[in-house]
């Protein structure tokens, strides 16, 4: 566990940036969290792709199928896609995180616009969105979602992991759902969905497939000092990417005159 201990210290400033955030103080009013979802959506879209890549390379996915390099890699990463592709809703039907984060938006009343035509841009065959020719997105949007896809296209398996499990990872601090949970409470259970959500992204993204992606670390890196700095290097650039949206955000609803306002929270 040396290598993965060593990894989570070298990263751990990084880290607390993001989790004690100056956007989570500006998260006092309906129109403030609005604004982040519209924000943090891409990084919900794109999340899937970053493990997409990874079941891509570490199982078989193309026909006339063959077994995988890696029984135990395949069996981890199948694991998490199986629930972050088709998690159960409040309703009992089966939806990916990203689709439950959506419908929560559009109960929330957020823009939708954006992230749903580069998705309806995907499934009409336009496979360029590493170069991201989607209509006008949030500032900060852009160059997060470039650099998971260029950690993507750079094909090292351990940079994807390394981003993927300690770069992706457990970056919503508990008074995220403390403040949504409030919020939700003051204005009519309009953010009931998005509650929902952060419920099921604690429950297993936080906790299960935490561990599963600490597995697959060993798996990938073993006892290869180079994998791991690959891991550590890809990781690094996904948490600042991160940071710097993070950044936009707050930006953002700084920028924006408050449209309602709740007493007691700062």
């Amino acid at each position: 566990m040396t290598e993965h201990t060593d990894i989570e210290q070298n990263l751990a400033d990084l880290r607390q940036s993001l989790l004690r955030h100056r956007v989570y103080t500006l998260l006092d009013s309906e129109s403030a969290l609005v604004t982040f979802m519209e924000f943090h959506v891409f990084a919900v879209w794109d999340f899937m792709s970053l493990l997409k890549a990874l079941q891509q390379r570490l199982t078989c996915v193309s026909v006339p199928w063959v077994p995988p390099a890696q029984n135990s890699a395949a069996r981890l990463i199948n694991e998490i896609v199986l629930t972050e592709e088709s998690d159960t809703d409040s309703d009992g039907q089966s939806v990916s995180h990203f689709e439950m984060y959506l419908a929560a938006m559009r109960d929330a009343g957020a823009q939708t616009a954006p992230i749903e035509t580069l998705i309806d841009a995907l499934r009409a065959g336009d496979d360029s969105c590493n170069h991201l020719p989607f209509p006008p997105t949030p500032p900060g949007v852009r160059e997060f979602v470039e650099t998971t896809f260029e950690l993507i296209n750079r094909n090292d398996l351990c940079a994807i992991a390394g981003a993927f499990t300690f770069g992706r990872e457990r970056l919503l601090p508990d008074v995220f759902q403390q403040i949504v949970a409030t919020l939700n409470a003051e204005h009519n259970q309009r953010f009931s969905s998005f509650e929902y959500y952060l419920q099921r992204h604690i429950e297993i993204d936080g906790d299960e497939h935490a561990h599963l992606s600490q597995r697959l670390m060993h798996d990938l890196c073993g006892s290869d000092h180079n994998k791991w700095q690959a891991a550590e290097d890809g990781a690094r650039q996904a948490l600042q990417a991160r940071l710097n949206m993070w950044n936009a955000i707050a930006d953002r609803i700084e920028a924006e005159p408050p449209k309602f306002q709740l007493m007691g929270l700062s």
